[in-house]
């Protein structure tokens, strides 16, 4: 059998839950909550299997729950079943610690497998998740220039030498080069141009008018 705690502010959907999920003989739930804090107060004694967890709900989310349930000792499996497919909301299901993250359109037959699974150590998610985060994956990471490295390399883009922008910046021309190598690091460059082209095209800086 497969211990589960329903977790879930709306109480008529926690019924819902919990007769659907009472009907598979395979799967029993120990107890409900209504939200995030209730959860971990029952956790230790109803030593659940997997808790089926929903994320925006009063006094503690699901998110900050998950993460703290995760955080105890032989801690449950954390399976996400919210109305909310945001990026946001995603990421921090995720990092939490969640096991899986389903959507509440998600058939019964295929969130009572998932429950299975979740509590095999599976990775579940609804389709629109996965594609979500592959899509988070393939993008390239954001490169960020603090203010004083994007006005050294506007002033390079300008054509100025190291000397020239650490006078105009009133920096030494060392404070100049340590910025500069800093920028090439993030930028993966090894040069000035190269380093002025790639933040170009990622709309880090401008290139001047002639």
């Amino acid at each position: 059998m497969i211990r589960i705690l329903v977790v879930d502010d709306h109480p008529v959907v926690r019924a819902g839950m919990v007769a659907l999920l009472s009907e598979l003989e395979d799967l029993d739930v120990v107890g409900e909550a209504g939200n995030g804090a209730e959860a971990l107060a029952l956790s230790p004694r109803l030593a659940p299997d997997v808790v089926l967890m929903d994320l925006r709900m009063p006094v503690m989310d699901g998110a900050e729950a998950t993460a703290r349930l995760r955080a105890q000792p032989d801690p449950p499996e954390v399976l996400v079943l919210t109305t909310y497919d945001t990026d946001a909301d995603i990421v921090r299901a995720v990092e939490s610690g969640a096991r899986g993250y389903l959507l509440k359109d998600t058939p019964p037959a295929v969130l009572a497998d998932a429950i299975r699974r979740a509590a095999l150590g599976e990775t579940v998610l609804a389709p629109p998740v996965a594609a979500r985060l592959a899509e988070r994956l393939r993008a390239p990471a954001q490169v960020e220039l603090t203010p004083r490295e994007l006005d050294v390399l506007q002033a390079v883009a300008r054509g100025l030498s190291n000397g020239e922008v650490g006078r105009e910046l009133f920096i030494g021309e060392a404070t100049v080069k340590t910025h500069l190598l800093r920028i090439f690091a993030k930028l993966e460059v090894t040069d000035r141009t190269a380093a002025v082209t790639a933040a170009y095209k990622i709309g880090l800086i401008s290139l001047p008018r002639n």
